[in-house]
């Protein structure tokens, strides 16, 4: 039943109330009805207590899981190993001992424009040629590494440098399974995201994550490059998931 105007100045009694209506339900008005009253339920000092609580727990939880969920390390079984070919000295490193570790049969370095270089002008100029004399020079044979470059500038880059491999394959018929993608620290997640997409049902992605030396990762907020890797990648991986729409931002290439 809806509740009844009272226009008296004090509540009625419940036994002066319509049945079926409660104290709770009266409205009371004033100033010829402009002004109304009206009953609410509200917290208690323990129901506050107790939403603090969870919100503190929440908090907690996001804050010290945020780099173990970023930095996500999952392989799939694959003869083929993929390396982002921005990654640094650490980064090339690792992807040495991943090759030994993983007996792979081909490593792929991807990659666009060097950033701070301009369009694509030749592909001396993109990450992938850069990322592949790292990682020759780290200890994988040069008979095995094929750089993939990407022509694509500045945005995008991880789509379009999946986009590229995915040209490259095609090309070339290979058709793998899966891969696995190695990348550097909390960037990991939101590589295999973005290249699951690229590649969408064709083959699983893998990833590895390599640890940064700068920083603890247990203890990322204590150090200015871990809080600016772990922010920065939460804001990114955030965007792919939820805002980035891949249609019409692929590769203009033929």
């Amino acid at each position: 039943m809806p509740c009844l105007p009272d226009l008296s100045a004090k509540l009625p009694s419940p036994g002066q109330l319509p049945a079926g209506e409660s104290p709770d339900c009266v409205k009371q008005y004033r100033a010829g009805g402009l002004l109304v009253r009206k009953v609410r339920w509200g917290l208690s000092w323990r129901g506050r207590l107790l939403v603090l609580g969870f919100v503190l727990l929440a908090g907690g939880g996001l804050f010290f899981g945020s780099y173990p969920f970023l930095a996500v390390t999952e392989r799939e079984e694959t003869d083929f190993l993929v390396v982002e070919g921005w990654v640094h000295q650490y980064g090339a490193r690792g992807a040495a001992a991943e090759f030994i570790r993983g007996h792979y049969r081909q490593v792929f370095t991807t990659g666009g424009p060097v950033m701070g270089s301009g369009p694509y002008s030749n592909d001396a100029n993109t990450g992938a040629w850069v990322g592949a004399e790292v990682v020759k020079r780290a200890g994988i044979p040069e008979a095995v590494v094929q750089m993939v470059p990407s022509r694509v500038q500045g945005r995008d880059r991880t789509y379009n440098s999946a986009l590229a491999l995915r040209r490259w394959l095609r090309e070339h018929q290979i058709k793998p399974r899966s891969l696995n993608v190695l990348t550097e620290d909390a960037h990991a997640r939101r590589t295999r995201f973005l290249f699951q997409m690229a590649f969408g049902d064709e083959l699983k992605i893998g990833i590895i994550s390599v640890p940064s030396p700068d920083y603890e990762p247990r203890r990322w907020w204590s150090c200015s490059e871990g809080v600016r890797e772990v922010i920065g990648e939460s804001i990114a991986y955030g965007y792919a998931r939820f805002f980035f729409h891949p249609e019409g931002r692929g590769e203009a290439e033929p």
